[in-house]
């Protein structure tokens, strides 16, 4: 096994840096900028936000609607590396295309955006799962914090060049910004390309005992999926955990997705809101390692509990900011907690489902993650365009649609609170003794 081997865990890790630079230079950086002045100009901030947000919450509907189906038929034959290539070959080519969309075309860059997502999404279900064939119980909290700390390395680093690229064109040989931009979206692609290779080159999957056609995989697979559902229904700790990961997460997917946006739409100037990002990744790299760290001190459920109660803050005091200094203090603390609380809730997890079934549980474990994502980016805009239409200024409408995520927060923190997790690896193990494909040896 290679359970805790260093080169298995490098190779794992390291697609959190390929993929991470979507997340940067397209979700979080360029991408909001963009749609607003580029490929939707003319149209009113606030509408172009609510755009936005469809297009985030319509890649979200199809990943959740199909992942844990995928999982079980990625479980079922022992293809998570060959989902993890199929998404992650999906979102590179259309993360590349979005270079040749013309300016005014705001449908063609949210269709090839919304596919882009669905690639990065959907490559992350079978990356997430993989972790129980690489780490054992006792350093699964510091891999799962390695995987975020180097993708806020990775993301950080081309991000950063990136960067170096729009406010510079001349320096690179651009006429102006808009090709600049253009092209950063194409270095990505190269990017998470090439980085992608470590994972596929060094992480062995376990071997399945299920054998037959692909057809049979298939089938089998759905079947899987259908017994798993009848279960989950019934095992309370892995409900309580789901829904209250549910909640909080959508709030931290919320304000990665949709929080250039709400800085534009205070008016701060899009540099400002670049160097913004750029100062969280570089202060997530060593705070994602730190909460790790912190996880296996205290433990996962405790440190997460500390990551929700400062986006609690972040939220309200973020609603009331006014100057750009706020703003950058705000990114640190986002900074601060962003890779924590996405590492340990899935380090936390693992330890709550079966690892022979691991790519299945984590289909359930994205699917409600991209089912809150579907609410949070629509709800900040609908409450947005709702209160503005009431007569208040676009500012305020803003503030209003950051606050109400701070609701998210406090009730996925409420059901955490009641996840037993003693009860929830006794389940595990239950569930893994019955399962048909029996559970790998322990790390």
């Amino acid at each position: 096994m290679q359970v805790d081997n260093r080169k298995a865990i490098f190779g794992w890790s390291m697609y959190d840096w390929a993929n991470s630079a979507f997340a940067t230079t397209v979700m979080a950086g360029f991408f909001p900028l963009f749609f607003k002045d580029f490929w939707s100009v003319g149209v009113e901030k606030t509408v172009s936000s609510f755009y936005l947000g469809l297009a985030n919450s319509a890649a979200s509907i199809v990943v959740a609607l199909s992942a844990p189906v995928l999982g079980a038929v990625a479980d079922r034959g022992s293809a998570k590396k060959k989902f993890l290539l199929l998404f992650a070959f999906l979102g590179v080519v259309m993360t590349t295309a979005l270079f040749l969309v013309a300016q005014g075309h705001w449908i063609a860059a949210s269709l090839l955006y919304v596919l882009a997502c669905i690639g990065f999404s959907g490559g992350n279900i079978f990356y997430d799962s993989l972790i129980t064939a690489v780490a054992s119980e006792r350093r699964v909290d510091f891999v799962s914090a390695l995987g975020y700390s180097l993708g806020y390395l990775g993301g950080g680093s081309l991000f950063a060049l990136n960067v170096w690229m729009v406010r510079s064109p001349a320096t690179f040989g651009f006429a102006e910004m808009s090709q600049a931009v253009r092209f950063s979206f194409l270095t990505v692609g190269l990017w998470w390309a090439v980085f992608s290779l470590p994972i596929f080159l060094f992480v062995r999957e376990p071997g399945s005992v299920a054998e037959g056609s692909r057809r049979q995989m298939i089938r089998d697979g759905i079947s899987q999926f259908k017994a798993t559902f009848h279960e989950i229904r019934h095992l309370k700790t892995i409900m309580l955990f789901l829904a209250a990961y549910w909640l909080y997460i959508d709030g931290v997917d919320t304000i990665i997705r949709m929080a250039v946006a709400y800085g534009k739409d205070l008016g701060f100037g899009s540099s400002d809101l670049i160097l913004a990002l750029l100062l969280v990744q570089f202060v997530g790299f060593p705070a994602a390692l730190a909460f790790g760290y912190l996880g296996g001190k205290i433990g996962a459920r405790r440190a997460i509990f500390i990551a929700i109660a400062v986006y609690l803050g972040i939220c309200l005091w973020g609603a009331g900011m006014k100057t750009l200094t706020d703003f950058y203090l705000l990114a640190v603390f986002i900074a601060l907690v962003q890779g924590g609380i996405q590492a340990l809730s899935r380090s936390y997890y693992s330890r709550l489902i079966p690892a022979s079934r691991s790519a299945e549980f984590f289909g359930f474990y994205n699917m409600l993650g991209k089912f809150a994502a579907v609410i949070g980016p629509t709800l900040m805009g609908t409450v947005g365009v709702l209160v503005g239409a009431l007569g208040f200024s676009e500012d305020t409408a803003a503030r209003a649609g950051l606050s109400s995520i701070a609701i998210l927060f406090a009730a996925g923190g409420v059901l955490l609170y009641f996840v037993d997790e003693k009860k929830g690896r006794a389940e595990a193990e239950i569930l893994g003794r019955a399962a048909d494909i029996p559970e790998p040896p322990a790390g």
